[in-house]
């Protein structure tokens, strides 16, 4: 009972006291319910954009893979950092210097109708078929657990699956649908400071048990987990190497691409850096985001190890009652650790993070429907209530959808961040391309996306049936960027555009750079590098 009352009492604490800071928001203007009304401060959009990718599948899924794995999972997180600085320094300047407030909108202004339609139809398909269900899938294996649904009712794995989706879901779509952005990013920021508190938890509680086994407590338990594994400290994995294991070489390749995608182009991310209150706030949260990706590791890769430490030592016992042996990894070490007074703040957390993913991949989605495909075909003549009002019925009609399809994906092999990643293959690098070549290169045609994406996918569609289990799927990614950037330079120099493109110069709000940003930069880089070269076979592994 307890455990209820926690749990209950912090998420309505949450949610008045968003409530409480969005009650003056005027949402029925597109500014408003869109971009916040281009009002958020550095600090929220750092923990907004923390919070939107921390969420239940992060710590479920790549815990899993740490457990399943190593350290050189923690490459998912730390070196997001080059990715974030990127986008703070050359793509964000040039969006918020256009003011766009959606990337299909910046598809639009740089080539035309059509291309932004074909990506805006890509970015929906991908969030409603992959990333919602996915992110209520992962939570409702820890909630699931935490409460014991499926024998406090009596009910199969599925069906206590099912519950927690639909409640989860429908909690976030009222948050995304009637609050707009800027309550998705004040919630997101509430939320992140439990995660901090609770989040972190689990790895020092985690430390204290594993110095159990030798009979000390929480440094023993340090010493115990720098030394007991050494497999599982080395962030270098062999070139060779397969998934859930990040193979070294992918560090200069697949994965950084793959994180400029995610961190740069994907619209659910970029979106609350797009509602910066100026150019400086919107560098400080993507830089301040960075730091953040790195503590990250203590939440969401070191538990995974830990777990499996606590496994190899007999005290812990995986993969009860769940489709993933990696994935139940996290989960169970919680049920472990935590004291059970606490159980139901940290439940909260939980629920917590995975409404900030859900919210804001649901926000993200109405933006785009609303903005990028019904206002331009009907709703020409709308005015700005009823281009929101309909954003909600549709923000409500993806939730719904999203809270169908969730409870299936515990019948997908592979793990739950294996199974994300894979598809977002699928429209990664098209989507990237078109961005980076429309900014950097005035001289790209419409005719490059036009063929770059079904290129794309059918050359993607080739290398998940033939090499996917012969190889890192990161590697194929790659060499479809490769893949996509010739077409680019091919189109640019064979069928260039009739007029060079020159990104419109109307931000709406001031555009002075953060001075000290790339100082910050800087050290967000070397923090990358410190850590790489502690978890390599130098130092621990």
């Amino acid at each position: 009972m307890l455990t209820v009352i926690e749990f209950v009492a912090f998420t309505v604490f949450v949610a008045i006291l968003s409530a409480y800071k969005t009650r003056d928001e005027k949402l029925d203007t597109e500014e408003g319910y869109f971009v916040a009304g281009h009002s958020l401060p550095g600090i929220v959009i750092a923990g907004s954009l923390m919070m939107t990718n921390l969420s239940a599948e992060q710590l479920v899924g790549t815990n899993g893979q740490a457990f399943s794995g190593s350290m050189a999972t923690m490459a998912w997180e730390a070196t997001s950092a080059f990715a974030l600085i990127i986008l703070a320094f050359v793509l964000l300047p040039r969006f918020l210097k256009g003011n766009i407030a959606t990337i299909p909108q910046f598809y639009k202004m740089r080539y035309d109708e059509a291309t932004k339609n074909m990506f805006s139809i890509m970015f929906l398909f991908a969030y409603v078929v992959t990333m919602l269900p996915t992110i209520l899938y992962s939570g409702s294996v820890a909630l699931e657990k935490i409460f014991g649904i499926q024998e406090l009712f009596g009910i199969s794995y599925f069906a206590a699956i099912a519950i927690v989706c639909v409640a989860t879901g429908l909690i976030g779509m009222a948050y995304s649908v009637f609050g707009g952005l800027k309550a998705v990013a004040y919630s997101d920021t509430i939320n992140g400071v439990g995660l901090l508190i609770g989040g972190f938890m689990v790895p020092i509680l985690g430390f204290v048990a594993l110095g159990q086994l030798d009979g000390g407590g929480f440094l023993e338990g340090i010493k115990h987990f720098a030394t007991a594994t050494p497999e599982k400290m080395n962030a270098w994995s062999a070139p060779n190497a397969m998934a859930p294991y990040i193979p070294w070489p992918l560090l200069f390749t697949g994965m950084f691409v793959n994180n400029m995608f995610y961190w740069s182009t994907n619209q659910s991310i970029i979106q609350r850096s797009l509602g910066a209150k100026n150019l400086a706030e919107a560098q400080k949260g993507a830089i301040w985001a960075g730091f953040f990706k790195c503590l990250d590791v203590f939440v969401i890769v070191i538990p995974g190890v830990i777990a499996y430490q606590l496994m190899q030592g007999g005290v812990l016992t995986v993969g009860s009652g769940a489709k993933f042996d990696g994935d139940a990894a996290y989960p169970m070490l919680v049920m472990h650790v935590m004291p059970k007074p606490l159980m139901g703040f940290f439940a909260a957390v939980m629920f917590g993070a995975i409404l900030s993913s859900f919210n804001s991949v649901l926000n993200s989605s109405s933006t785009i429907f609303s903005l990028d495909i019904w206002k331009p075909i009907w709703g020409k003549d709308a005015d700005a209530k009823k281009v929101v009002k309909v954003g909600q019925i549709f923000g409500l009609v993806f939730g719904i959808l999203g809270i169908i399809i969730s409870p299936f994906i515990m019948y997908f092999g592979s793990g739950i961040m294996n199974f994300i990643n894979q598809c977002w293959g699928l429209f990664s690098m098209p989507i990237l391309c078109a961005v980076l070549f429309g900014m950097l290169n005035k001289k790209v045609s419409p005719l490059a996306p036009k063929i770059g994406v079904p290129v794309h996918i059918v050359l993607y569609a080739i290398g998940y049936f033939t090499v996917f289990n012969k190889m890192h799927y990161l590697y194929w990614v790659f060499v479809c960027f490769v893949v996509q950037c010739i077409i680019y330079f091919a189109v640019a120099k064979f069928a260039p555009a009739k007029e060079e493109f020159e990104m419109p110069n109307v931000p709406q709000i001031e555009m002075t750079p953060w001075k000290t940003g790339k100082i910050w930069a800087t050290a967000g880089a070397l923090v990358v590098v410190v850590m790489y070269i502690i978890f390599s076979p130098l130092v621990l592994g």
